[in-house]
């Protein structure tokens, strides 16, 4: 099976309570890829998983390192966060910038799969801001340069597209609701394996030597709620995309 590295789905709640007169701040690590982590490991993946505050410092700077894993899922972390390790943005000096980074490996053979959220694509407010950067270079998609979400609250069922793939082999036609997704454009070459409301929603293409999937919607809450991630489909399709992908 497959060496993993799956940057971000974490974030970092600094709470505040206030009980009468006293307030009560607090704060508290959220990990929302539990169960992804869960069935890439039963499916037998060794995947490290590197929080989004430790991306800034812990993501490999170079091609070499990036070697070590087959698959690498950027998932609701912002280029920023890869831009601007302390070396740059509190010491003014110079390292690799590891979007070209990212892009270079993939092109020499590895596989990316981006997944949709908040900081993902071009994300809320654009503050995730991968277009026009190396890594859009890599994706199978182009990305909108302002805010790119479709929110759905009240649903929205995604449905298999026509073209036969070995990622959605065996998977239902129509999977359980999401509740938002990023709207992209796919690349000449790509194909689109799976839609939301007539948008793409799984877009897959080859890039030099490698390979690049775009999930347009997430991985975990909130735009995919318990059903989605407990549906018999969830492991199957995203252990499909990693071993597509390496």
């Amino acid at each position: 099976m497959s060496k993993v590295l799956l940057a971000g789905e974490s974030w970092v709640s600094d709470v505040t309570d206030h009980k009468g007169f006293d307030p009560f701040p607090h704060t508290q690590v959220h990990i929302g890829c539990e169960k992804l982590l869960e069935v890439l490991r039963n499916n037998g993946h060794e995947v490290t998983h590197l929080k989004s505050h430790d991306v800034s410092t812990d993501f490999p700077f170079s091609i070499d390192e990036l070697n070590e894993y087959a698959v690498v899922i950027l998932s609701d972390v912002g280029a920023n966060s890869l831009l601007l390790p302390p070396q740059v943005f509190e010491e003014g000096k110079k390292t690799p910038n590891r979007l070209k980074v990212i892009r270079d490996w993939v092109r020499q053979g590895g596989g990316l799969l981006m997944a949709g959220g908040y900081l993902s694509f071009q994300g809320f407010q654009a503050k995730a801001n991968y277009a026009g950067t190396p890594v859009e270079e890599a994706l199978p998609v182009s990305i909108f340069h302002w805010d790119d979400r479709v929110e759905t609250p009240e649903g929205a069922k995604p449905q298999l597209s026509a073209t036969a793939h070995t990622i959605t082999e065996d998977l239902d036609e129509y999977w359980p609701d999401l509740l938002g997704y990023q709207l992209l454009t796919p690349k000449d070459g790509s194909e689109v394996l799976a839609t939301i409301n007539d948008d793409p929603l799984l877009i897959t293409t080859d890039f030099g030597e490698g390979r690049s999937v775009a999930f347009a919607s997430d991985i975990s809450p909130h735009w995919a709620p318990e059903e989605f991630m407990a549906w018999n489909g969830y492991g199957k399709l995203f252990n499909n995309i990693i071993n597509w992908l390496s």
